[in-house]
């Protein structure tokens, strides 16, 4: 007979002071177990907090972000009251600090990680650094990311940063942890700390899940599509928007639609009207809900993007919509994409390629469809989550 028994989780996230993906991730799996049955509990701090730091908060904050004392507290008193069965955790940095993972060990409580980014090999957590791909702090060590201020251009953050990792490196906290990685791509990289000397993540602790959209929208066929490519994402070098300009400068008879805010948002208008480009349009931030109108009304979405990505989830809104992507070749971009099935990639750093790539478009609407029903829909993610949660508490 099929065990009908459903985990109590509890959900834990530290909320950045600027709003992200990763905060859009955290809602959406609360609301997929709360609908499929489980009681779910949740434990947040938000980064808005530390402006609100008296002296001493100053004082003691680079010992909490290694350890927090109020967390590991408060996490296992909600433990023991709620009697959770899983602890799972979307981001700790840096109010919440690795002292939830304590706070569940001690409570013999399983406790799994959603890695949303590359924090747990660099201080910064992009891999980027100084206008380019960056994995000194991989193959250098922390010290390299120290020396760069890697972190918001900050010795002393960097230094909170860099510190957290290594004591929590040295004491083996990191391969007591579950993980679920995103991508594949993902989990190799953040792999690639381990070597003969020290394990630093216990890869039999490590499973693939990927972030999922609801949606329901009706495909437009791709000879009906507006003669048009979208971008969907923050005006910044490291999402390419330079690049894509430049490459549309040479493009007079299809649109580009631009949504989003960030900061080369004047410079991209003040490009736009020196060059005349009188086929491109800034629509500054808009509702996710219209942004996926645009795409699915899109020859295709283009995220030309100089970083390696978490995972972006205009990919799989965009397939969801039918829409192939054109996209960099590096990262969690090419890694997502399927030569001629699900979009097109090109070369990262060429304005040439790109040009190239967005020349040779062609409908790939039902395999960009079949691609979101087959991996990236609500009840595929939650029975992925399910058979993670099963696995770890059958191994307790």
């Amino acid at each position: 007979m099929e065990n009908l028994y459903k985990p109590k989780v509890l959900l834990v996230h530290n909320f950045y002071q600027v709003p992200g993906g990763e905060d859009t991730v955290f809602k959406n799996e609360k609301e997929l177990l709360e609908e499929n049955g489980h009681e779910v509990i949740t434990y947040t701090r938000d980064n808005e907090e530390i402006n609100n730091f008296h002296l001493f908060g100053k004082i003691g904050y680079p010992f909490n972000a290694v350890f927090s004392l109020k967390t590991y507290h408060e996490v296992k008193k909600i433990i023991l009251a709620n009697k959770i069965d899983i602890v799972h955790v979307h981001n700790t940095w840096p109010l919440i600090s690795p002292s939830v993972y304590y706070a569940a060990f001690h409570s013999n409580v399983s406790v799994v990680q959603t890695v949303h980014n590359f924090r747990l090999i660099c201080p910064g957590g992009t891999l980027y650094h100084n206008g380019k791909i960056c994995e000194d702090s991989l193959y250098k060590g922390l010290r390299s990311s120290i020396k760069n201020k890697i972190y918001k251009g900050s010795l002393i953050h960097t230094l909170i940063s860099a510190a957290t990792l290594k004591i929590h490196r040295v004491i083996g906290t990191y391969k007591k942890v579950n993980y679920i990685f995103l991508t594949e791509f993902n989990k190799k990289k953040v792999l690639e700390l381990n070597n003969k000397e020290r394990i630093i993540i216990d890869e039999s602790k490590t499973f693939i899940k990927p972030n999922y959209v609801s949606m329901d929208r009706e495909i437009i066929p791709f000879d009906e599509r507006k003669n048009q490519f979208v971008f969907v994402g923050r005006l910044d070098k490291l999402k390419g928007i330079d690049l894509l300009l430049e490459v549309w400068g040479r493009i007079k008879e299809t649109d580009l639609i631009i949504c989003g805010t960030g900061p080369e948002e004047e410079w991209c208008r003040k490009y736009i009207e020196e060059n005349r480009m009188s086929n491109v349009y800034l629509m500054g931030y808009i509702k996710n809900e219209k942004a996926r109108e645009i795409i699915s009304e899109s020859k295709a979405l283009i995220l030309p993007t100089q970083l390696y990505e978490g995972f972006p989830m205009t990919i799989v809104e965009s397939f969801a919509c039918g829409t192939p992507v054109i996209g960099s070749d590096i990262g969690n971009t090419g890694n997502l994409i399927k030569e001629g099935l699900t979009g097109k990639k090109f070369q990262f750093d060429s304005a040439d390629s790109l040009r190239e790539v967005v020349n040779r478009i062609h409908d790939m609407t039902d395999s960009c469809r079949l691609e979101y029903e087959s991996k990236y829909t609500s009840d595929i993610n939650y029975k992925e989550l399910l058979s993670i949660y099963d696995f770890m508490l059958d191994g307790k």
